[in-house]
């Protein structure tokens, strides 16, 4: 991945005309049971959890889809369609609240909102904490500390390019704040936006989080980026979507931070901590930062999860922990997500999607070793 990607992705500088500045709304209703919920995917990473989640609950639920997968819950009503270009299947429908899960182009947020305006009363997305503003690039705040305000729902976001015109194309952040300003528009006061940051846990394709488990149950010697004391944020996907269902339940409406975990991690404490639930004999060595930089490590490529000094690393989720985000013990999560990985196919074990090969980080380990004359 280059660094623009990565920008795209979970901490990216993006594209916003206008925005949500507060909490739209206060809750209303009590926790419902049995609403019709329409879950705009519901196959990928984040949707099964969504849906067994809501099945438990006692609600019912449709999937919209591409049919390219299908639903692993039996008695859940499946719709195959196209965001691009064809929703005829949601035509003449009711539903109390679609959750939008995978919306991955402001263009498909606004063919559903116009599909749905009518025929939805709650309109639940998740987004990203990719839209605040705020420009950054690898190792940025090593020599220059951020010194700016810590980054809540109220925060500023991104603008859009002075020549942005609706329908170009953007990136993946620019597209989930696009997507916000849509939705709120379509369904005043009765919206909810989650922002995750990292989402983590079985299942997850990226393998950003899976990188730390697979690798120290590996053993050896595991290169650590830093002095252990960077914080990071991660939270598990069953978390995030329970808490996602709850909003709906709750005709909760507003803005939420949907990262974790309750209080700060640093990148010591979930080594520590992934390191507890193996069996691995291990040794961790910590590397400087401007070592790993003046070698080309690169932080959230190489190292996966960490990303030095970066305020979207110590989001705020005080407003959503007051309306019910709880989250699981860390070493449930890394448990799970080992489990998971090892019953993975040997090709997927053997080649993770990011952080840094074998080789490479026996390079800079040596390499470390010898500016220190060890």
């Amino acid at each position: 991945m280059q660094r623009r990607d990565f920008l795209s992705g979970v901490i990216a500088t993006s594209a916003l005309l206008g925005g949500p500045k507060a909490l739209l709304a206060g809750q209303s209703g009590a926790a419902g049971s049995g609403l019709k919920i329409l879950v705009l995917g519901g196959t990928g990473f984040i949707g099964p959890p969504t849906v067994q989640y809501a099945l438990e609950r006692g609600h019912s639920v449709t999937i919209f889809t591409r049919g390219r997968s299908k639903s692993e819950f039996p008695g859940v009503e499946h719709l195959v369609g196209d965001r691009n270009d064809d929703l005829s299947a949601l035509e003449g429908r009711q539903w109390d609240v679609v959750l939008d899960n995978n919306a991955r182009d402001y263009r498909w947020v606004q063919k559903s909102t116009r599909a749905l305006k009518d025929s939805v009363q709650h309109y639940v997305f998740i987004s990203s904490i990719s839209v605040y503003a705020g420009e950054i690039s690898w190792y940025m705040y090593l020599d220059e500390p951020y010194d700016g305000s810590p980054i809540d729902i109220n925060s500023p976001l991104a603008q859009p390019p002075d020549d942005f015109e609706m329908g170009q194309e953007l990136d993946y952040g620019s597209t989930k704040a696009l997507s916000e300003k849509i939705i709120e528009d379509a369904f005043p006061g009765r919206s909810t936006i989650v922002r995750p940051g990292f989402i983590v846990g079985p299942g997850d394709p990226s393998d950003r989080f899976t990188y730390w488990p697979a690798r120290i149950a590996r053993g050896g010697e595991v290169l650590v980026p830093g002095d252990g004391n960077d914080q990071v944020q991660i939270i598990d996907v069953r978390d995030l979507m329970q808490f996602t269902v709850q909003l709906a339940e709750n005709s909760t409406y507003g803005i939420f931070n949907g990262v974790g975990p309750a209080s700060k991690l640093t990148m010591a404490e979930m080594v520590y901590g992934v390191r507890a639930v193996t069996n691995s004999a291990v040794k961790f060595t910590w590397v400087p930062s401007r070592f790993l930089r003046d070698n080309e490590v690169q932080p959230y490529t190489d190292m996966p999860i960490w990303v030095p000094g970066e305020p979207r690393s110590a989001v705020d989720n005080s407003h959503a922990i007051a309306a019910g985000l709880t989250f699981r013990p860390l070493a449930e999560i890394a448990s799970d997500t080992l489990a998971w990985h090892e019953n993975r196919p040997t090709e997927e074990q053997d080649n993770l999607k990011i952080g840094i090969s074998r080789e490479r980080e026996a390079e800079v380990l040596a390499a470390w070793h010898a500016s220190r004359g060890s």
